[in-house]
């Protein structure tokens, strides 16, 4: 088979293959007991819960504001951004936990490399994994008590200067 012939077989091929793994933009609709969620190729759908303000251990001041669905279940927390496919900036999760103990995350099944900024019980921040590596099993612990941990996009902290000792306040909007 000469290299044109080849090429163009290849390229055939693909185009066959791609062709068949489109989904003509349809999307699957889950149904959980929070909320209906569309799934589309990037996988689940921010849905804005709530607001979350950063504020500046300095002087008070907004650091910057970002949207936030909350994780506040076993069953949400275990779930998290898996499988998220992307995320904007001024998104973000709240996973929210009963008491404040050392916590510890992972990047299992989750695509997007994250900044995971753990709190404590007064909403301060306590640590930072930052630049997650995704789709890792590694340990990721908050080394310190924590109550809150929220994800963000990997580089956000750095973007916007927030560090130890910043503190959060959010609120549910409907």
């Amino acid at each position: 088979m000469s290299m044109y012939a080849t090429k163009w077989l290849f390229n055939a091929l693909l185009s066959v293959y791609l062709a068949g793994c489109h989904n003509n933009g349809s999307n699957q609709v889950i149904r959980s007991e929070k909320a209906i969620v569309t799934a589309s190729n990037d996988g689940p759908v921010f849905r804005k819960e709530g607001e979350l303000y950063f504020l500046s251990k300095i002087n008070n001041d907004t650091l910057r504001k970002i949207d936030v669905e909350f994780a506040t279940t076993d069953e949400e927390r275990a779930q998290g951004l898996m499988d998220r496919k992307s995320m904007t900036d001024d998104q973000g999760m709240l996973f929210i936990f009963a008491k404040a103990e050392e916590q510890s995350f992972w990047m299992k099944n989750t695509y997007i490399s994250l900044d995971i900024i753990y709190l404590d019980e007064k909403k301060e921040i306590v640590s930072v994994q930052k630049y997650t590596t995704p789709l890792s099993e590694e340990s990721l612990p908050s080394f310190k008590k924590a109550q809150y941990a929220l994800e963000v996009n990997a580089g956000f902290c750095d973007k916007y200067h927030i560090a130890y000792g910043d503190k959060i306040v959010y609120r549910a909007v409907k």
